[in-house]
């Protein structure tokens, strides 16, 4: 378990297309970046040549949305090995995708979609990820979903279904704490309760980001500044976790990098005061 404890990388943001010029010319003073795996699996010429670059200077963790793991699909192994090159290629600190599946019947609908919370659900789970980590050859790290719809079949909370898939796959978790708050706030549970139940020990790292609030449910879109319930779970987090590495999303509406780089550096203040408190 002790895997998962690695040394804290610091704040990070996502690494993105608007942003290629500034990190290539002014070399920013950000701790790492995170891609999204799928761009860069089947690229060549310029964005294939910024992230080598770019992984010349930084820590790189691969961060994918295609990976299926809750499929009732084949596992992709053609898919997986490409992830693996791209992994060996940039020396990504880890290798992450989700809790969910976006496809069956080999038709990608290109969305991550809720799990059904059950015994049988979890037991699928759990041979999935560990015959993707023997293909990986690295331990798979799986991030809570944001939702919006559940399965009227469940017959256990998300966070327990996290935490013993986590558990019993020996995989690690990247727990975003934005995702728990629109999911928290769409079917009406405790936040906290949900941050408090995932085992601090399997968080390899956070997620931070903004959303959209549309009166009777949120959208996990990215957007924006984090707002401050958000910020106070990720202190719960990061206390709770002992301080882990921290990542900021803002995928659509994108400012100027500086921009983004001052919103995930206020998680700095957050971090302090939870170990502080801890």
């Amino acid at each position: 378990m002790a895997r998962f404890d690695r040394p804290n990388l610091g704040l990070g943001v996502g690494l993105r297309t608007v942003h290629f010029g500034h990190v290539l010319d002014r070399k920013p003073a950000v701790d790492w970046f995170e891609i999204v795996t799928e761009n860069f699996l089947d690229t060549d010429g310029r964005p294939a040549w910024v992230l080598d670059q770019v992984a010349g200077r930084y820590p790189i963790v691969l961060h994918g949305v295609s990976m299926s793991v809750g499929s009732t699909d084949p596992i992709d192994r053609t898919y997986l090995a490409k992830v693996k090159a791209l992994a060996e290629r940039v020396r990504a600190v880890w290798v992450s995708d989700h809790v969910c599946w976006t496809g069956v019947a080999g038709r990608n609908l290109h969305d991550l979609l809720p799990m059904p919370y059950t015994e049988e659900a979890l037991r699928h789970m759990v041979r999935r990820i560990r015959r993707i980590q023997d293909v990986l050859e690295r331990p798979l790290i799986l991030e809570n979903p944001s939702s919006y719809v559940e399965f009227a079949s469940s017959s256990m909370p998300e966070w327990e279904f996290i935490a013993r898939m986590a558990e019993e796959a020996d995989c690690g978790l990247l727990l975003d704490v934005n995702n728990v708050y629109v999911s928290a706030f769409n079917h009406g549970f405790d936040p906290e309760a949900y941050v408090r139940a995932i085992p601090p020990n399997r968080v390899a790292y956070v997620h931070v980001a903004g959303h959209t609030n549309h009166g009777t449910h949120l959208l996990d879109t990215h957007i924006g500044p984090v707002i401050d319930p958000v910020w106070k779970l990720f202190g719960l987090a990061q206390r709770l976790s002992g301080g882990r590495s921290t990542l900021l999303e803002w995928d659509e509406e994108i400012p100027a990098f500086p921009v983004v780089h001052r919103e995930v550096l206020k998680a700095r203040k957050h971090l302090e005061a939870a170990l502080a408190s801890a």
